[in-house]
């Protein structure tokens, strides 16, 4: 039950910040676009990480100073959104999931990595495709 509760708030906590980002004024973080992909919170709510992924990588040690810099305020206008008992200090933490992904799908569709299908088993008919 408990684990629903943070799993709701973590959605709610990377809503807010996604909303927030868009209203910093610090030029770091101005120049490219910065992305909220994950949040975990500590069962008592003390601490959060905010993991970001940005689409220029040269620029992300620039925006993560620029997000560590403005914590402060994030989460002040997070705890007055929020209306939870305690608003957690947010610790900012570069995300590369996106990339990884996309450098996938990139491979997958190269046909020099993937493997064309063996035409051996074409008669082959698996218990799932019968019908």
């Amino acid at each position: 039950m408990a684990s629903n509760r943070i799993g709701r708030i973590n959605e709610e906590i990377q809503r807010e910040l996604s909303a927030l980002l868009r209203t910093l004024k610090d030029p770091r973080l101005q120049s490219g676009l910065l992305t909220v992909t994950h949040v975990d919170t500590t069962s008592d709510l003390r601490y959060a990480k905010v993991y970001v992924s940005a689409l220029d990588k040269a620029q992300e040690k620039d925006m993560l100073k620029g997000l560590k810099s403005a914590a402060g305020y994030l989460r002040r206008e997070l705890g007055m959104a929020l209306q939870l008992r305690y608003t957690p200090q947010l610790q900012f933490i570069a995300d590369d999931s996106i990339q990884k992904g996309a450098h996938i799908l990139e491979m997958l569709r190269d046909p020099a990595v993937v493997k064309p299908p063996n035409p051996a088993n074409e008669g082959i008919v698996l218990e799932d495709e019968e019908e």
